[in-house]
């Protein structure tokens, strides 16, 4: 069973940056659709990014385009969302879920699997 793991996270004053890592052992990242969905305290879990397989296409909620971008390096097995101009509505957990079934960004936020999270904190 594919397991993911999440790092990067952590405290950031408004305006700061952050770099969050997946990884997984054992499994080829580059098999499968990789997402960042998020979790704030008392409010739904959202999407906020993903890439696909093969070409890569990638996706963007609204609250993040033009600030976050999500990547792939292959040769690290690792997925990257690179968060820059961070706000503090985008304090949450955040989860990489990955899916390999079609390869696609469809219903990212409905993907299989699941890491166990990494939580941000944007704060002055």
């Amino acid at each position: 069973q594919l397991r993911l793991v999440e790092s990067g996270g952590g405290l950031v004053q408004p305006g700061g940056s952050l770099r969050l890592s997946c990884g997984a052992s054992r499994f080829t990242l580059d098999y499968y659709a990789i997402g960042w969905l998020r979790q704030a305290p008392g409010k739904e879990r959202e999407g906020v990014s993903c890439i696909s397989r093969g070409d890569g296409t990638t996706y963007y909620a609204d609250s993040v385009k033009g600030r976050f971008t999500i990547s792939r390096d292959n040769a690290k097995n690792t997925v990257y969302l690179q968060m820059n101009s961070l706000k503090p509505e985008d304090t949450a957990v955040y989860y990489c879920v990955a899916d390999g079934k079609s390869g696609l960004c469809t219903n990212y936020g409905n993907f299989g699997s699941r890491g166990q999270g990494t939580q941000v904190t944007v704060s002055s």
